[in-house]
């Protein structure tokens, strides 16, 4: 935080503070990041650094939890008991019992890398996997690991991101490097339904309206489907030639979404995907975004900007500050409805 050298400036900031401080009282989320604090580490090097999971505390701040363990990418937590989580990590698929006091890599060998996990609401023990080479289902809550690739390309089936749809048991869209691939029998078959050019990054599904989806790609821009995620229509205003790692809608208003991009920093939308601008005033220089993610409570949007600090803007990225984990790179955001309610 910069120090403040004028009574004036330090009054708005307080003013600041507080309406924040009010914002993140009135969220009826928890906030766990999937994180590494690790700017300049190299192999071998003494610096102690902490990775894994962190969890927002009641300050509004950030603490880690569980083991200390690197490239962990995406958590799924069960509902039914929390300290039972699915992780995506380096190592493939990682379990824990205990809210990740102690894990288990419940993948082999030739499921490695994993990008993403993704439970579906209607069955809670089935999870799908996004691999580098592929996808994995679970049908025992991630103890044991299954292929479930049928349709997709031998060549082109790299794996970023998948997501079940909340509505329909086995209703899955995954982002691979060939395009976006849609199964609607749990895995069993999967059919292309948006070619792409280069990776897709993210696809998420609208939590105002399950029949919209958004998906952000590295080459190709963005893209939204009104119907499910059967066609898919490119989104105007923003540039096709640089990457787009991951899109967020805002639970807490309809219409407002949220891009990171490696070039851009971040873009916004208030109108639905319709206009975009790019919104930087208080973030560093050549602010690199490496994901996004906005309180379903709040509106708040967190930005994380690659090995810098985590941001943070309550007027939807008109202005941002520092909200801890310096050195960090967040790799996601998982919302829950708040344990203490």
């Amino acid at each position: 935080m910069k120090t403040r050298h004028t009574l004036t400036l330090g009054l708005a900031v307080a003013a600041g503070l507080l309406m924040s401080a009010k914002a993140f009282a009135a969220s009826a989320y928890d906030l766990v990041l999937c994180a590494a604090v690790n700017r300049n580490y190299v192999i071998g090097s003494k610096l102690v650094t902490e990775n894994g999971l962190f969890r927002r505390t009641e300050t509004g701040a950030f603490e880690h939890f569980g083991l200390n363990f690197p490239h962990l990418f995406q958590a799924s937590f069960d509902p039914r008991d929390r300290n039972r989580v699915v992780m995506a990590t380096l190592n493939g698929a990682i379990s824990s019992q205990d809210g990740g006091k102690s894990l288990r890599i419940t993948t082999g060998w030739d499921m490695t890398e994993a990008k993403d996990v993704s439970r579906d609401p209607s069955v809670l023990d089935h999870l799908y996997l996004a691999l580098p080479d592929g996808i994995a289902v679970s049908r025992d809550g991630g103890a044991t690991w299954s292929r479930c690739e049928n349709g997709l390309p031998n060549r082109g089936k790299y794996t970023q991101t998948i997501e079940v749809d909340r509505t329909r048991a086995g209703r899955v869209l995954a982002g691979c490097e060939s395009g976006i691939y849609l199964t609607e029998d749990a895995g069993k078959r999967w059919r292309r339904v948006l070619s792409t050019r280069a990776t897709v990054g993210d696809v998420q599904q609208s939590p105002h309206d399950p029949s919209q989806w958004i998906a952000v790609t590295h080459e190709d821009g963005a893209w939204m489907s009104r119907d499910r995620g059967v066609t898919w229509k490119q989104l105007p205003g923003l540039s096709p030639e640089h990457s787009l790692y991951n899109v967020a809608f805002d639970g807490s208003r309809r219409g407002r979404l949220a891009i990171s991009s490696w070039t851009f920093g971040v873009w916004v939308s208030e109108d639905d995907g319709q206009t975009w601008q790019r919104r930087i005033d208080g973030l560093p220089p050549e602010s690199h975004g490496i994901s996004v993610g906005i309180d379903p409570g709040t509106g708040r949007i967190y930005l994380s900007v690659y090995q810098t600090d985590l941001y943070q803007s309550d007027d939807f990225g008109r202005t941002w500050r520092p909200a801890g984990l310096e050195g960090s790179t967040v790799h996601s955001f998982v919302f829950q409805p708040s344990a203490s309610r």
